[in-house]
């Protein structure tokens, strides 16, 4: 139909169009033609049958599509709305309503990237009152539109990264836990914080911090190849939720994945870094039910993933505001292991490649607290990491290292890890002299293990130090290399004697082989350049030994040649000589078993005994408590907050009863162990329970009426009087 016809056919509640005017039909035709053409101003119009009778030229030119292929076809087959997530008016409801609309913003189907359009729209009633149509207007606002939209993205997304804001992630994590409330599902919530940030900022400047802020998004977003929303909440603090899962094992892999991938090193226009990562882990329901308990959860969990010594992720658990608490008091307690003489050494070989001597032995500080036994040399770094008294704690270690060295054969040497804080301290040197001259231990036995860190201090003072300890004539050797800033600017200016390759970096190396590899061998080719030794630690199989060896890795240390061992152990080894050591292929890392002593609950027959659990493992536990319980008995063990665990009793002892469990524990990131999965809080509900988040304590509430108790409860031994 033309403009003509269009206007000039009957219509409306009044009849036919008849404009009260002086002008001729052919002047108004004129002017519409005029106000057509220059974009003021656009008409369409339909058909009963909602199919396009008439469109301007003007707005087929401006979508891009020939006005023939248009005429005749339903128009909503032609426009579609804009809003691409469905929030906007729907074309066919308006138009199957037959009634009037206005401001609808539409884009051409075949163009969902072109021009966006304001339609409106008028139904046209015959004389009978019968509806023939629609007729309408149309404007282009895409520049309009796309300033609101923009608009509307920097409301709820990061203009920096492009993820989703702190107000966005909030929403939808409320809506979500909604939604999934009443669908019994459950989701997790990952905090994530950036490690070392804030030194990237400083060093290179503040673009280089929004650069890598970029980069750190784009990883993410590999590394989740899960349905997921990521978010920057502000700063160096990133959030992700994660819907349907609740499986700690998978979410353990996930924070692992995404904490390797953050580590690695990024190229900036400014340089190159690295920086780490630490996660903090909570689920819904188990965690929490509102959005304010899911995401605190998660919060206390990424502080005590950053409390353990950074770059870990760690799953909420009821008791992490105890184990604040309780840290803190260990923290406050060094003081008094210091002076009452509670602190001990273990000392981990590190052996020549080329025979498997043992060449020098690695320093480790453990503790024998008075109430919670030995803490070993893992648990005891994560505690002294970041406290005041880790240059006490280092200096204590010199001294001590020193002195039982004096013992050994004169052609093994000893190797301290040097803490930051002390490196940096006044009276370093000094001591190093004093602990030397006091054990009578030559300078060249003295191997001392700086780490990257000491050289974002002050430059002047590491110099001094650097200069002060070469002159000495102790050994120096560079930790970690490989994980830190500007390696090769700290090779240039420091008198190291030896490269010790970062464990996470040889880690990876066994996983993945070849690219890892690959800079190991760098890395030994740079070392002989250097006229420096080269070793690396952690290694446990003997594929990644004969690899390493391969490299030209002069020293190797790990579980596969030996634990940290006592002081006397070191003494009865060297009492021959030498000390040799054969790698065993079938030598792993031992499973950790921490002291734990905390009263369990465990199940059998329907009967809940208490215990005590003396200590954990991934695989198993000793408890202790009840008497004659024969092999082969099986518990469910209730380690609290919905962890059970079956359990087969593998040998027994009295009243202690060791167990293998059915399915292994898991690491939660950070030293600790957790089961996979819990009881659904869900499942409960279904029960009868309340729907609630899981308690911290006990869990298994057994209804014991008519239960008969297999097992008696093991009778403290009798004090006899003096």
């Amino acid at each position: 139909m033309s403009l003509k016809g269009l206007l000039s056919s009957r219509g409306g509640r009044n009849g036919s169009l008849r404009p009260v005017s002086v002008l001729t039909d052919g002047e108004r035709l004129a002017m519409l033609d005029e106000l057509e053409q220059s974009g003021l101003g656009w008409f369409w119009a339909s058909d009963a049958a909602g199919n396009l009778t008439y469109l301007s030229a003007s707005i087929a030119a401006r979508l891009d599509l020939p006005l023939d292929a248009l005429i005749g076809q339903p128009l909503t087959t032609i426009f579609t709305a804009a809003e691409s997530d469905g929030r906007g008016k729907s074309l066919s409801l308006m138009l199957g309503a037959h009634k009037a609309f206005a401001g609808m913003a539409v884009r051409a189907a075949r163009r969902p990237q072109g021009a966006v359009l304001r339609l409106s729209g008028q139904p046209i009633l015959s004389t009978s009152g019968k509806f023939v149509g629609f007729r309408g207007t149309g404007a282009d606002i895409t520049e309009e539109y796309t300033r609101e939209e923009e608009t509307a993205r920097l409301a709820r997304f990061d203009s920096l990264t492009g993820l989703a804001n702190r107000h966005r992630m909030a929403s939808h994590i409320e809506a979500t836990l909604t939604a999934f409330k009443a669908a019994r599902r459950n989701c997790a919530v990952m905090m994530l914080d950036l490690d070392r940030f804030k030194h990237v900022n400083d060093t290179l400047g503040h673009a280089a911090g929004d650069e890598l802020l970029k980069q750190v998004a784009t990883r993410l977003a590999r590394a989740i190849d899960r349905e997921c929303e990521i978010g920057r909440l502000g700063g160096d603090e990133f959030q992700v939720l994660l819907p349907d899962i609740d499986d700690r094992g998978v979410l353990g892999e996930l924070a692992g994945k995404i904490i390797a991938m953050l580590r690695q090193p990024y190229s900036l226009e400014e340089g190159r870094c690295v920086i780490g990562a630490s996660v903090g882990i909570a689920i819904a329901p188990h965690d929490g039910m509102t959005r304010e308990d899911i995401v605190r959860a998660a919060d206390l969990a990424l502080y005590a993933a950053k409390n353990g010594g950074r770059a870990q992720y760690r799953f909420f658990s009821g008791e992490l505001e105890n184990e604040t608490i309780f840290r803190r008091r260990l923290e406050q307690d060094v003081g008094t292991a210091l002076r009452e003489q509670q602190l001990f050494l273990r000392f981990e070989p590190i052996v020549e490649a080329a025979g498997g001597t043992v060449a020098s032995l690695e320093t480790h500080v453990c503790w024998n607290h008075a109430q919670r036994g030995v803490i070993d040399e893992e648990e005891f770094a994560q505690i002294i990491e970041g406290s005041a008294l880790i240059a006490d704690v280092g200096r204590w270690a010199v001294r001590a290292a020193c002195a039982g060295a004096a013992d050994w054969p004169e052609s093994v040497r000893l190797a301290v890890n040097v803490p930051v804080p002390l490196f940096l301290a006044d009276d370093f040197v000094a001591l190093v002299s004093e602990a030397l001259d006091s054990a009578g231990l030559a300078p060249g036995r003295l191997e001392l293990e700086i780490s990257e860190a000491v050289f974002f201090g002050d430059t002047s003072v590491v110099d001094r130090t650097l200069a002060a300890l070469f002159k000495l004539g102790v050994r120096l050797t560079l930790d970690e290399f490989g994980s830190g800033y500007s390696s090769l600017a700290y090779l240039r200016r420091a008198p190291f004697d030896a490269i010790k390759i970062d464990q996470k970096l040889v880690a990876e190396a066994e996983r993945h082989d070849s690219r890892e590899m690959g800079l190991v061998r760098a890395i030994v080719a740079l070392a002989g350049a250097l006229q420096m030794d080269t070793m690396a630690g952690g290694i446990e199989s003997a594929g990644l030994l004969a690899a390493l060896t391969n490299c030209g890795l002069r020293y190797l240390q790990g579980p596969i040649f030996s634990e940290p061992v006592e002081g006397e152990t070191v003494l009865a080894e060297m009492a021959g000589g030498a000390w040799k050591i054969d790698p065993g292929a079938d030598r792993a890392r031992r499973a950790r078993r921490r002291t734990v002593f905390r009263k369990i609950q465990v199940i059998h027959d329907d009967y809940a005994y208490e215990v005590t659990l003396r200590n954990l493992s991934k695989t198993g536990a000793l408890i202790e408590g009840l008497a004659d319980v024969p092999k082969g008995t099986q518990f469910v063990v209730d380690l609290g907050g919905g962890q059970l665990a079956v359990a087969t009793v593998t040998r027994s002892n009295g009243d202690v009863q060791g167990l293998e469990f059915e399915q292994s524990l898991i690491e939660d990131g950070s030293g600790g162990l957790c089961t996979r999965n819990r009881v659904s809080p869900y499942a409960l509900a279904a029960a009868g329970a309340p729907l609630a988040p899981l308690a911290p304590g006990k869990f298994i509430g057994v209804d014991q009426r008519g239960a008969v108790p297999k097992f008696g409860y093991a009778l403290p031994p009798r004090v006899e009087q003096v």
